[in-house]
């Protein structure tokens, strides 16, 4: 099967099968094509590579979770590469800017597939049984563990983080998406306080229902300070607007988006770093 994609990312299968864009000149043999639309704003990109690929092959199917697919099913490899897995979908929460609960519906639970990075939306709210099946798996893994789908810090508890202690972990991501969820960030900090600072990541979603960028920034440095790595994302609607921002906005997020230049001038600044 052809696996057809609009752009390459860091998830992107690497087989032969998984084509972005359009059809080559080299064309492989008449089989099934699919074309996976992850993002809304992709939708008119897929639709044209749609039509691109039917000229070749007589069955092209048009998919992905920009078009609601549930996800009820997963194979590693597939769709994403190899090493990266899902063992649920959906999630227990209805946060106002995140588009997991209407796509994806509530939290349910898969078959665990093996694999290294865990792109669960919300694995932390799936039940302790399976969390623990989950750690079974990781301890098998060959490579050092990643939670790139993000952990919960509203749910974390002690024996999350002893589970966590038991496996070999490249990192975590964790997730302050609005000035209230500080206080929670402050309290995983201190259940997390044995893991190194290049092990616990976070995601700050910033600009968010019009949020001055004066909060946004202090939150930033605020999920710094407790102990974590973050990165700034710019809220963008599920829609195919794209929304423009003031090049301080975007200032923002390029510098709190690079670990190594904040990082460098905080210690330059405390005088860490001569």
């Amino acid at each position: 099967m052809i696996r057809v994609f609009p752009r390459k990312t860091k998830w992107t299968p690497g087989d032969d099968l998984s084509i972005i864009g359009d059809p080559g000149l080299f064309r492989p043999p008449i089989q099934p094509v699919k074309i996976s639309c992850t993002f809304t704003w992709d939708i008119p990109e897929c639709e044209r590579l749609f039509r691109a690929w039917s000229t070749y092959y007589p069955d092209v199917e048009l998919g992905g979770p920009a078009f609601g697919d549930l996800g009820e099913t997963f194979e590693p490899g597939v769709f994403v590469k190899h090493g990266i897995t899902f063992t649920s979908r959906g999630c227990a929460k209805e946060c106002d800017w995140c588009l997991v609960p209407k796509r994806e519906g509530w939290i349910r639970e898969l078959p665990i597939k093996e694999g290294h990075d865990i792109a669960d939306n919300n694995l932390l709210a799936c039940s302790r049984n399976h969390i623990e099946n989950v750690f079974k798996m990781l301890k098998g893994q060959p490579k050092p563990v990643k939670f790139s789908g993000g952990l919960d810090v509203d749910m974390l508890q002690d024996w999350h983080v002893y589970l966590l202690k038991s496996i070999r972990l490249k990192f975590a991501w964790f997730a302050c998406d609005y000035p209230g969820a500080l206080k929670n960030i402050e309290r995983a900090a201190y259940l997390l306080s044995d893991f190194s600072t290049e092990k616990k990541r976070c995601y700050v979603l910033i600009g968010f229902k019009d949020e001055p960028i004066k909060h946004a920034e202090k939150r930033l440095e605020a999920v710094y300070n407790f102990g974590y790595l973050p990165m700034a994302m710019l809220y963008r609607s599920n829609d195919m607007e794209k929304k423009e921002w003031s090049e301080d906005w975007l200032k923002l997020r390029r510098y709190w988006s690079r670990p190594a230049i904040y990082r460098s001038k905080k210690n330059n600044k405390e005088g860490g770093v001569k």
